[in-house]
């Protein structure tokens, strides 16, 4: 069994919650109302994810050769 990581982001949600995505399995998304459920809830829907692509014979893909970088930038608009 091979391990799969994947990055995922959370975002707060006005009404309540987080809204989870996950870039590189795009379309997965998901819904905690606690940051902790929301990290729960994303590894299930990314089993599910993972599970499909496997029956409908498609790749798995992964993030071995995804870098990652903050930028900051200054704007009077924000």
């Amino acid at each position: 069994m091979k391990i799969l990581n994947y990055r995922i982001h959370l975002k707060k949600e006005p009404e309540g919650g987080y809204t989870v995505t996950v870039p590189t399995l795009q379309g997965c998304v998901t819904f905690g109302e606690t940051i902790d459920e929301a990290i729960v809830m994303a590894r299930e829907a990314i089993l599910l994810y993972v599970e499909s692509l496997v029956v409908h014979g498609e790749r798995i893909p992964t993030e071995e050769d995804i870098l990652e970088a903050t930028i900051s930038v200054e704007s009077a608009h924000a």
